[in-house]
């Protein structure tokens, strides 16, 4: 039974329990939703603040929401209902009977006004909270001593009173017994006034003082009371900070279990699908779920398996004659990289302070970083190339965007554990990857600008294709994750058709930056687009939620022709594979209102489009680089001295050298925040004295604007290969 502030024992009635002054615990009815109703919750009443968890045992780990009852108001309904509202939220509740009813009510209104009092107390009153003994000892003494010295200074002024009176009557004396003068009476009389002057002024000076240990006084209580309200806060945050971090343990327990069929875990899952529902929002379906519904051909369900299975035999048959058509043995390249060391440090005691900024101007130290460059990460999207050789060779424009899309999307597969920063790279630092031999193809990379940070990239194959792309990143902190942003289109274009393809990227998201275990997601809209032809993919990449019933990390699209007419749907997920299905009939929805808004095609069994590779041995302890990634930073001679490679900070992280790589790091990034400094002090010298501002320009990229697209972006203007052929690298800032 719940009582407020009691100091006798209450008993024990209808499950409520009394633990002392403005503790209550008890069953009361919650509202969750119009389909589930009121449901059976355990609430808790304790320090100024109502909890609720779905049983007692959850207690230890899952609460389900709490209320601050200072800033709660509460509202008293009929039957036995309550309602209490605080910052947007309300919680309606039900007791069991009316006497139930009244208990809980008087205990939260008791709760309120004590949380009240406690935090709008009245500056002049002398309770000074609930301080430890050494504290108030402390203070005590401090007061104390202030006392007497105001005793002290109260004696000297009684003294000087009683002689500046003496004074005062021996001038008084000595003028009667000399006579009076002229000359001596008016020296006498400003010696009578200076000592009048200086009692008043020493009459003052104890009065200030007695003043000043009156505001002391009342400081000192007052300061008291804010030191105690800030531990009670900082009491809660930790109390949150932990049950946040258990619930997070909770979910990935809970994640790797088996999963319980439906017939198994029906009856189990009943309880828990009330408490999710709870805190669930919920919308019209159209918003979240895709725009269409597949449903396979029945005549087809028989030839699946062989079908999926040829398709693989296809991929593997493609993939051997690209590796062995050149007749020549690839280079062998390193397979691993020294383990990461093990250095612990808290990500969020340097972040906290960084709310709110662009993450390129956040200093951090190499501890959170990748021995990569953002230069590589760029260069790593050439991983699955094949794909776009086999599309070089597509006759069918909308089958070759089939290729393209899965394309886009496998360029997210290495970032699934890639929690790592990449390093900034430093403005005219470049990056080379010649696979001509091993691929077909030709890759550089240059940093274009510094703030904001943006590089370009460029790579031609001899497989009959070109790449460009322009990339800006824009990157927030935004407390609990971190976003990236990439701003700017990559463009393919396929010698023999002519066919040229736009598309952008999609956010990435890492999560839980101040508690639990790093992981990052994928979440927007990617538009593909064919300029010749003017063929279009849209691609959904859904963002993870626990309460959803799809598949982790997925992706969805369908592959459209000029006149919007529907071919293929593509399925899969960013880090898995990605699959495609022809269409084989269409329809504007059956059976039920959300089918009535969706379109609804029919296709043959999928066949896959791309899968993944698997990582190499020992990835966890190599930044979970994929086999790509270990041979980005391998060493190689005749580069240009501002490629990557030759980085010295980022070469002695890779080597484990963490202490002397945060040194490089500090000496490279202030050089160039120096340079950078120096061409703002002559660009604002141009301006004065009315000169064309020299602005910085790329060494082996220039701007130009798509005849297609109508957009502007940095495109290669050449020069860098011969630079290479002939080792005249004399044009090369100096960036290291």
């Amino acid at each position: 039974m719940c009582e407020p502030r009691k100091s006798l024992p209450s008993p024990t009635l209808s499950g409520s329990q009394v633990q002392g002054l403005g503790t209550c615990k008890g069953w009361l009815f919650k509202w969750t939703n119009y389909l589930k109703g009121y449901q059976r919750r355990w609430f808790v009443l304790s320090n100024g603040l109502l909890s609720y968890y779905r049983t007692q045992a959850d207690m230890a780990h899952t609460c389900r929401g709490t209320l601050s009852l200072a800033t709660t108001h509460i509202e008293v309904g009929d039957h036995c209902h309550l309602v209490l509202s605080s910052g947007g939220r309300s919680y309606y509740l039900k007791a069991s009977s009316e006497g139930e009813c009244q208990r809980w009510i008087s205990a939260l209104q008791q709760a309120k006004a004590n949380s009240t009092h406690m935090m709008h107390h009245s500056d002049d009153s002398g309770d000074e909270g609930p301080i430890s003994q050494a504290e108030r000892t402390l203070t005590q003494g401090a007061l104390k001593t202030l006392v007497s010295k105001l005793e002290d200074l109260s004696t000297c002024n009684e003294l000087i009173g009683k002689h500046g009176a003496a004074l005062q009557r021996s001038l008084g004396e000595f003028e009667e017994l000399h006579g009076p003068t002229d000359g001596t009476s008016d020296k006498l009389k400003a010696v009578n006034e200076r000592a009048a002057l200086f009692r008043i002024t020493c009459n003052a000076m104890v009065n200030a003082c007695r003043d000043f240990l009156d505001l002391a006084e009342l400081q000192s209580r007052r300061w008291h009371r804010a030191l105690q309200h800030e531990r009670e806060q900082r009491h809660h945050l930790e109390e949150t900070i932990e049950q946040l971090a258990k619930q997070h343990n909770c979910l990935e327990r809970a994640l790797r279990d088996p999963p319980i069929t439906r017939q198994e875990g029906a009856e189990q899952t009943e309880g828990d699908e009330s408490d999710d529902d709870e805190n669930t929002e919920f919308f019209d379906a159209m918003e979240e779920s895709p725009a269409f519904i597949t449903v396979t051909s029945s005549e087809h369900n028989q030839h699946r398996l062989s079908s999926s299975r040829q398709s693989m035999s296809g991929v593997l048959a493609t993939d051997w004659n690209q590796e062995n058509s050149s007749g020549q043995l690839r280079r062998a390249r390193r397979t691993c990289i020294p383990d990461k060391p093990n250095y612990s440090l808290n990500l969020w005691s340097i972040m906290k302070n960084c709310i709110g900024k662009e993450l390129s101007k956040i200093p951090m130290p190499v501890n959170f970083n990748e021995p990569l460059s953002m230069l590589q990460r760029l260069t790593e999207d050439l991983e699955y190339s094949e794909l776009l050789d086999r599309a070089a060779n597509c006759s069918s424009s909308v089958e070759q965007m089939c290729l393209v899309s899965a394309f886009s999307v496998s360029s997210y597969s290495t970032t699934v554990h890639r929690t790592g920063k990449p390093f900034n790279p430093l403005l005219g630092e470049t990056y080379e990857l010649d696979r001509l031999e091993d691929y077909g193809y030709r890759s550089l990379c240059e940093q274009v600008s510094h703030h904001p940070p943006a590089a370009a990239h460029h790579v031609i194959s001899q497989r009959g294709w070109t790449l460009w792309q322009d990339i800006t990143i824009d990157s927030k902190f935004r407390g609990k994750y971190i976003s990236v942003m990439p701003r700017g289109y990559i463009h393919l274009q396929f010698h023999s058709s002519g066919n040229h393809y736009v598309w952008g990227k999609v956010t990435s998201t890492v999560h839980n930056i101040i508690v639990g275990k790093l992981w990052i997601d994928q979440s927007g809209d990617i538009e593909i687009v064919n300029h010749r032809t003017k063929d279009t993919c849209h691609l959904k990449f859904s963002p993870y939620s626990y309460f959803s019933r799809d598949s982790p990390r997925k992706v969805t699209g369908v592959v459209m022709d000029a006149e919007d007419t529907a071919h293929y749907i593509l399925s899969g997920t960013w880090d898995d594979k990605m699959e495609y299905a022809k269409i084989v009939d269409r329809s504007g929805g059956c059976g039920g209102p959300e089918a009535r808004q969706k379109t609804v095609y029919q296709t043959l069994p999928p066949k896959l489009l791309w899968k993944k590779y698997p990582l190499p041995e020992n990835a966890e302890n190599m930044h979970y680089f994929s086999s790509m990634a270990l041979t980005l930073n391998e060493p190689e001679d005749a580069v240009a001295p501002t490629d990557s490679r030759l980085r010295p900070d980022q070469r002695l992280m890779e080597e484990g050298l963490w202490d002397e790589a945060n040194a490089q790091k500090q000496r490279l990034e202030e050089g160039q925040r120096l340079d950078r400094r120096k061409r703002e002090a002559q660009t604002t010298l141009a301006v004065e004295e009315g000169r064309d501002i020299e602005r910085y320009l790329p060494l082996w990229f220039e701007k130009r604007s798509d005849p297609d697209s109508g957009d502007s972006s940095y495109v290669y203007r050449g020069g860098y290969w011969e630079a290479k052929d002939s080792q005249d690298w004399s044009q090369c800032p100096k960036v290291f």
